[in-house]
């Protein structure tokens, strides 16, 4: 069963190349995000990544980890974090920077979402650089919360984030 849910996720995958600029291959999950069944396969693959690790809260990064984030969170009846772009959130925030190939960007956690000691699952739909996902890590570890895991439905290999988020164990449902 587990090639079937790989194969199917992996053919609802649309790729968009040239985009956002000349040269690159974009993995698109809107067509899995539309397709009813390969969404609710995607959430309960995420899902069950986190059965038996005692995970007590998911966070999800802005944007498209809300989507899975707040459909894991839901569907494991735990809270949900959003790790938001800064200067989106209205309650007191802690802030981590990280570098894009372009230029910095910086994300926000509200500073009472996660609790000293809780076990936190990150969710995003996408490993790319592995800068977001870390910049997110050092939000939820800076609140002393513990990062069990981050999960993402598609991992890009040839870029090496995986390295970037050592020692946080790493879950990918798709790899290219």
């Amino acid at each position: 069963m587990e090639n079937d849910l790989y194969n199917m996720l992996r053919a609802g995958m649309r790729d968009v190349p040239d985009f956002p600029k000349a040269g690159i291959l974009f993995r698109d999950i809107t067509p899995v995000l539309a397709d009813a069944k390969l969404f609710r396969l995607a959430v309960k693959a995420l899902a069950e990544g986190c059965v038996g690790k005692n995970i007590q809260k998911i966070a999800g990064v802005d944007a498209r980890g809300f989507i899975f984030g707040a459909a894991v969170a839901y569907e494991l009846g735990l809270g949900f974090v959003p790790v938001r772009k800064r200067g989106k959130l209205p309650f007191q925030t802690v802030v981590s920077s990280y570098q894009l190939e372009y230029g910095a960007a910086e994300v926000e956690m509200h500073t009472d979402a996660i609790q000293p000691g809780e076990r936190v699952s990150l969710i995003d739909d996408l490993l790319a650089t592995g800068g977001t996902a870390n910049a997110a890590i050092k939000l939820i570890q800076q609140l002393k919360g513990e990062v069990v895991q981050v999960q993402f439905l598609v991992e890009i290999e040839f870029l090496h984030g995986r390295e970037v988020l050592a020692p946080v164990p790493v879950v990918s449902i798709l790899r290219y």
